[in-house]
């Protein structure tokens, strides 16, 4: 982008007007862009294939997988909740109840929420049955 008058407008650069420095960042865009191209499917591809930008394309990427802020609390807001009320059934073995006790947690994590070890500890505990 250059400016043009006093400063009050910008406008792409033509090709002629590239210094090194744009080059390697058109360059440098051009790989990321193939990079996330290269590693999503088909239905993903519908979400990014409008992007012009590795950026963009990120960001597309990022939204779909994880959601506005609004979108990714609220995930937060039903694991903790589902995490609180976690409890082993009756009838569950204790490796079906670690498995689904380690998917809330690994989706908490994934979300940026961290629980201490100490406090995941105890979970397990207050949940096992007696003897």
């Amino acid at each position: 982008m250059k400016t043009v008058g006093e400063g009050i407008v910008t406008v792409p650069k033509i090709r002629k007007e590239y210094n090194d420095a744009d080059k390697k960042a058109i360059e440098k865009n051009f790989r990321a862009n193939k990079i996330l191209v290269c590693g999503i499917g088909p239905d993903e591809y519908n979400c990014i294939s409008a992007c012009q930008s590795a950026k963009e394309i990120w960001e597309a990427l990022q939204t779909a997988h994880e959601g506005t802020t609004q979108v990714k609390q609220s995930k937060i807001d039903m694991l903790t909740t589902e995490y609180e009320l976690f409890n082993m059934e009756y009838d569950e073995s204790i490796q079906d109840m670690y498995t689904c006790f380690t998917s809330i947690i690994n989706e908490l994590y994934s979300l940026g929420e961290v629980i201490p070890r100490n406090k995941l500890v105890q979970k397990i505990l207050s949940v096992l049955p007696g003897s």
